[in-house]
């Protein structure tokens, strides 16, 4: 075998190996940045050809204080509430929200508040026009009674997401097979992704169970 074409196999099998090492970070980057890109393309869709969304706010009990629903949503924190350094930078972020919703704005600050994409349904709201909740009875577990009674609405269904008040009281449920999230630039807040579809949450505290923990 001459020089030149042991060197041309060389060089060859060195190029395969830095193109599989190559291809190999590639990979291993987009699957650490999976949530990261899905919130991206939530985002771009959500500023640019708008999500239909249903807003509520609620009490400390749990009770609904008011419902908007439209197209073009958009939740931004609003900055004129952030707390600046010397230099200009942001050292504590707004805990306003500023909401746009076809084109008409709403301030928002204190209590809690849930946003949901159209195709994600709150199971609680119809569980609760049947059952009076009383998260205080201790005798079955609430969250496992709830799931129990409504067992053919989580037909199909992984994942349970409770959210709550501040004070503890359940007032939202949503269920899917693929449940993400991710902090917002917004203090106090939670964005999610279930199956695709976006749930942001503020103030408010929630829980995200595999559905066979509770129903056993």
């Amino acid at each position: 075998m001459s020089e030149t074409t042991s060197f041309s196999n060389k060089f060859k099998r060195w190029t395969i190996i830095i193109l599989s090492v190559v291809l190999l970070v590639l990979l291993l980057v987009l699957v650490l940045n999976f949530k990261n890109l899905s919130f991206f393309g939530k985002s771009v869709q959500e500023k640019f050809t708008g999500i239909e969304t249903t807003l509520q706010t609620y009490d400390d009990d749990g009770q609904a204080l008011d419902k908007m629903v439209g197209k073009s949503v958009a939740i931004d924190a609003d900055k004129q509430f952030s707390l600046y350094n010397e230099d200009g930078d942001e050292i504590k972020k707004s805990q306003v929200l500023k909401i746009t919703v076809g084109g008409h704005e709403a301030i928002h600050v204190g209590s809690s508040l849930i946003a949901y994409e159209e195709g994600l349904d709150n199971i609680l709201d119809e569980y609760s026009e049947t059952v009076t909740i009383d998260s205080t009875n201790r005798t079955v577990p609430f969250v496992n009674k709830f799931i129990n009674d409504m067992k053919n609405r989580f037909q199909g269904m992984d994942k349970v997401v409770l959210i709550r008040s501040q004070s503890g009281k359940p007032i939202a449920t949503f269920a899917g097979n693929k449940v993400v999230f991710k902090e917002t630039e917004i203090e106090k807040s939670t964005a999610l992704l279930i199956d695709g579809k976006l749930l942001f949450i503020y103030r408010s505290d929630y829980s995200i169970y595999d559905r066979a923990l509770l129903e056993q």
